[in-house]
């Protein structure tokens, strides 16, 4: 039997859960790349959440704390493909593979152009140009500095800009990254 001291933490989490679940799995989207993984990272974030939900509650940008929390279970999770992709080319080492004359320009693409880009500077470029965070609410869901926001951001979207060969790079990663087809992607703050 719970006492009212949870209910009201559980109606408060439920409330917090139903405002943000969208924009968490966006994020986890735009980090990784993957759609199918993109809604359990955003649940294990929020179950994470739960756990320490009195601390969370008690932040002062609990928000922030969730982008935080899913940009870090996004990185492990990226880490863990690059881990398995170099242990599958060990293997297949002794085949030599090479495609010539690749079609670059229909290649590279956006979100192809992310993926290319370091975890970081990914983070950065998609929560100030995706989400239209500032560059403290980008410093505070990614434990960083301000200045560091402001120097990964821009060699972010350099490298974004090098990769699509196009001035229009802002916009371009804006529309890319909207909300995908049947997913809600409201701005909450």
């Amino acid at each position: 039997m719970g006492t009212v001291v949870d209910d009201a933490a559980s109606v408060e989490f439920h409330a917090f859960f139903e405002r943000h679940y969208a924009e968490l799995s966006r994020l986890a989207y735009m980090l990784t790349g993957e759609s199918d993984a993109a809604d359990d990272l955003a649940a294990d974030a929020l179950l994470a959440l739960w756990h320490r939900w009195d601390r969370v509650r008690a932040a002062d940008h609990p928000v922030a704390y969730a982008r935080g929390v899913v940009a870090n279970l996004a990185r492990t999770r990226i880490r863990s493909a690059v881990r398995e992709r170099r242990r599958i080319a060990l293997f297949w080492s002794h085949r030599e593979e090479s495609t010539e004359n690749p079609d670059i320009a229909g290649v590279v693409d956006v979100q192809g152009a992310l993926r290319r880009l370091p975890f970081r500077k990914r983070a950065c470029v998609v929560l100030r140009h995706a989400f239209d965070l500032s560059e403290k609410d980008t410093a505070l869901a990614l434990g960083i500095s301000v200045g560091t926001v402001k120097s990964q951001t821009s060699k972010g979207m350099a490298e974004l800009q090098k990769l699509l060969g196009e001035r229009g790079v802002p916009q371009r990663v804006h529309a890319a990254m909207a909300p995908r087809a049947g997913q809600s992607g409201g701005r909450n703050r």
